[in-house]
């Protein structure tokens, strides 16, 4: 059984439609690349699946339950997690500060959720009490996968999670992103690095005008020379 479905996703901003019936699908447990050219619609889904934006048409199923347009407060509480490319740490808190601010309907031992993190980012217990404001891209963006990560979710989005950052800091965030998946939890994420996401993935999807062009298993995609003419074309 998939632990988020989106079928037939047709969603956009005011009277501008970006998404033309978009379908995706991610076990428990997976990692999900999403691929495409700019602008094909990638985070516009990311925004639709979290709740930021309300499709159209479609629907999205998650844990079992319809979710189609719930806000992400709902979709936070059911188990889902998100972070955004930009603008999305606190800069002016500190490390653990931003990290209680995402756990605020934490129901278990904080500091046992805190320590969850700091295993998976250990610059992050030695900078706990820095403002983020004065960190590297690379350590703020452990901050934001880390907040994400205080409720435990069961799906975890990523939009760009290398985007910006240093080749080793892409290793260091692309290592962590597979520890968090052999913890059980399931990742979707857009990325721009093709290569290193299906080297990555179990699965990918690739969006093209805001539609599927591609989906299959990563190997399948990564070893495909319609995906390599489509990227060379574009």
């Amino acid at each position: 059984m998939a632990l988020l479905e989106a079928e037939g996703i047709i969603s956009g901003y005011d009277g501008m439609e970006v998404l033309h019936g978009v379908s995706l699908r991610a076990e428990p447990g997976q990692i999900i690349v999403v691929l495409g050219p700019n602008g094909a619609g990638k985070s516009t889904l990311m925004k639709t699946l979290f709740g930021l934006l309300r499709p159209r048409s479609g629907r999205v199923i998650f844990d079992g339950r319809e979710i189609t347009g719930l806000p992400p407060e709902h979709l936070v509480r059911l188990g889902m997690g998100y972070v955004p490319q930009e603008e999305n740490v606190f800069t002016t808190l500190t490390v653990e500060e931003n990290l209680e601010m995402g756990a605020f309907i934490l129901h278990e031992d904080l500091h046992r959720a805190k320590e969850r993190v700091f295993e998976l980012f250990p610059t992050l217990r030695e900078r706990r009490r820095q403002q983020v404001g004065k960190m590297s891209g690379g350590e703020r963006q452990m901050v934001a996968i880390g907040r994400a990560l205080m409720l435990d979710p069961k799906l975890l989005l990523l939009d760009e999670p290398s985007a910006g950052l240093a080749p080793k800091l892409v290793d260091l965030i692309f290592e962590r992103i597979y520890k968090i998946k052999e913890s059980g939890v399931a990742i979707i994420i857009v990325e721009q690095d093709i290569h290193r996401a299906l080297q990555l993935a179990d699965r990918a999807y690739v969006i093209a005008n805001g539609c599927n062009r591609f989906e299959g298993s990563a190997r399948e995609l990564l070893e495909s020379p319609d995906l390599a003419r489509f990227y060379l074309q574009g």
